[in-house]
């Protein structure tokens, strides 16, 4: 299966890639975080590092996951995103957090 994903970046990551806020990107498979990550690092490689640990591929602690008005971020990232997402109707959103106290 091939789907094309829409993706919305935070600001400062859209200034690293050199693209707009959003972007879409061609996966074949399973349509997971996941996937959608490996796709977008791969398109964009000065990306690497800035949304997942290099090493243990684990989403950076100020970085969540939308998608369909659900907070994803602590699914487990091979669980398929939704089908909206899938079929380019949603928008899977690359959010940072922000923390106060």
């Amino acid at each position: 299966m091939t789907a094309t994903v829409r993706l919305e970046l935070p600001a400062g990551l859209c200034r690293l890639a050199g693209t707009g806020r959003e972007i879409q990107l061609r996966l074949e498979g399973k349509v997971t975080q996941r996937s959608v990550l490996d796709a977008l690092e791969a398109a964009y490689p000065m990306l690497r590092g800035t949304i997942r640990d290099r090493n243990s591929q684990q989403r950076r602690p100020f970085v969540r996951f939308f998608a369909c008005e659900q907070d994803l971020s602590h699914l487990p990232p091979d669980d398929p995103l939704p089908d909206a997402v899938a079929r380019g109707t949603e928008l899977f959103l690359i959010v940072g957090a922000i923390a106060g106290g």
